[in-house]
């Protein structure tokens, strides 16, 4: 099964400008995922700029253009308001945005981390005991986690969130409580990163929008130094596949890279061997060498 994940779209940035530079990222990380045909894409957070009707709706038409399958996470930036007018059906009973689904062997739990005119993630008492019944339903069934907000620090000072924030605590002890969790993903940071949270990989997918500058050095907002902060590079998706037993997850860049080697002759004579050896291993024996 394979999951695509995108994140931070930010679409709305130039209200004004229906041809605006995120919603172009945008089409080309769609352009490139229907390539690739994942059974699913999940949303996660950030899904518009300013939270308003105008963007949800200009978000909509290029998702429905896709004909891609979608799950929806909100952001900091968003309102639950205005995206479930223009979303329907996934905003719960409760009023956030959190749901599952079991979807090819896979539970798929999304969390809603949103907490409205704050930057950083939230996890009240209420959402963690929704967490907890969705996963005591199927504790024998493997579970990806997804939320917007790393419940980690990331070493990026005005991004991060602090090691001992209350929310995060109060979500790692649900999922410790929870093996079947095999793996979280999360968007916010505009950056590809690797970690773990209790105990689990925890996966940061890149930004539609542009990217946020790696630059770990303390920052203080008193003092402007001048350093990067947003650069242009390429739009990124995450591929997480589950193939039964395990994870494997693929960043991808939609940046029209060009093609250096194709699959020609040439090439499948040169990678016959290795499939022959990759056959083999699969059988338990060794793989016969071409003859020289």
């Amino acid at each position: 099964m394979r999951i695509a994940q995108i994140t931070d779209l930010h679409i709305g940035f130039e209200p004004d400008n229906p041809d605006e530079q995120n919603a172009r990222r945008l089409a080309a990380v769609l352009a490139r995922l229907a390539e690739l045909q994942p059974d699913l894409v999940l949303a996660t957070g950030d899904l518009t700029e300013h939270g308003d009707g105008q963007g949800y709706a200009r978000l909509r038409a290029l998702l429905d253009a896709s004909g891609l399958r979608f799950r929806f996470l909100v952001g900091n930036h968003d309102c639950r308001a205005a995206f479930a007018a223009v979303f329907p059906g996934w905003q719960a009973d409760d009023g956030f945005v959190h749901h599952a689904a079991d979807i090819g062997g896979l539970r798929i739990v999304a969390l809603d981390t949103l907490e409205e005119g704050r930057h950083s993630g939230a996890f009240c008492s209420e959402r963690a005991r929704w967490l907890e019944a969705r996963l005591a339903e199927a504790p024998d069934r493997p579970t990806l986690v997804a939320l917007h907000h790393p419940p980690v620090e990331t070493g990026i000072a005005w991004m991060t969130a602090p090691r001992n924030a209350p929310w995060a605590e109060r979500l790692a002890a649900v999922i410790a409580r929870h093996p079947q969790v095999r793996l979280l993903v999360a968007g916010h940071i505009h950056r590809t990163m690797a970690t773990t949270f209790a105990g689990r990989p925890l996966l940061v997918c890149p930004a539609s929008a542009p990217q946020l500058a790696l630059d770990l050095a303390p920052i203080d907002p008193a003092v402007p130094d001048g350093r990067p902060m947003v650069v242009d590079e390429p739009p990124g998706f995450a591929l997480h596949v589950w193939d039964g037993v395990q994870f494997v997850t693929h960043f991808g860049l939609a940046d029209g890279a060009d093609v250096i080697v194709r699959h020609d002759t040439r090439m499948a004579q040169a990678i016959a061997p290795i499939l022959a050896e990759h056959a083999a291993d699969r059988a338990g024996g060794p793989a016969p060498y071409p003859a020289a």
